[in-house]
């Protein structure tokens, strides 16, 4: 049974940092990406951050240059480093893996086959 679980969200003043980790259990990785997302009140999720199987990242505009996906396969652990953290990134925070994603940068493809932690909220105050 996969098992996905976030930790490190939390409130954080506009301009801070703050590094959210998603530990694994059950899973073996694939030919999948693994991701960020995020959904705020009245609003869709939507991708954060993608890594690919290959290591190539891609990121939301609203993030790019702020954010870093990264993971650490001998923890079994995805990061996303949040620095330049602003009021319009408060949300709930998911990672996911089995993202079915394409390209030379990857974009999702779909996500039937995803798997999803609960979610770590992120609030930034101004």
């Amino acid at each position: 049974q996969v098992q996905l679980v976030e930790s490190g969200g939390g409130s954080v003043q506009s301009g801070g940092s703050q590094r959210l980790s998603c530990t694994t259990s059950g899973y073996t990785y694939k030919n999948y990406c693994m991701g960020w997302f995020r959904q705020s009140p009245g609003k869709e999720r939507e991708v954060v951050a993608l890594l690919d199987d290959r290591g190539i990242t891609s990121y939301a505009d609203s993030v790019k240059g702020r954010f870093t996906i990264s993971r650490d396969n001998a923890k079994n652990a995805l990061y996303l480093q949040m620095d330049s953290l602003k009021p319009e990134d408060t949300a709930m925070y998911y990672c996911a893996t089995d993202v079915l994603c394409q390209g030379r940068k990857p974009i999702v493809r779909n996500l039937t086959s995803t798997y999803w932690g609960p979610g770590t909220q992120v609030a930034v105050s101004s």
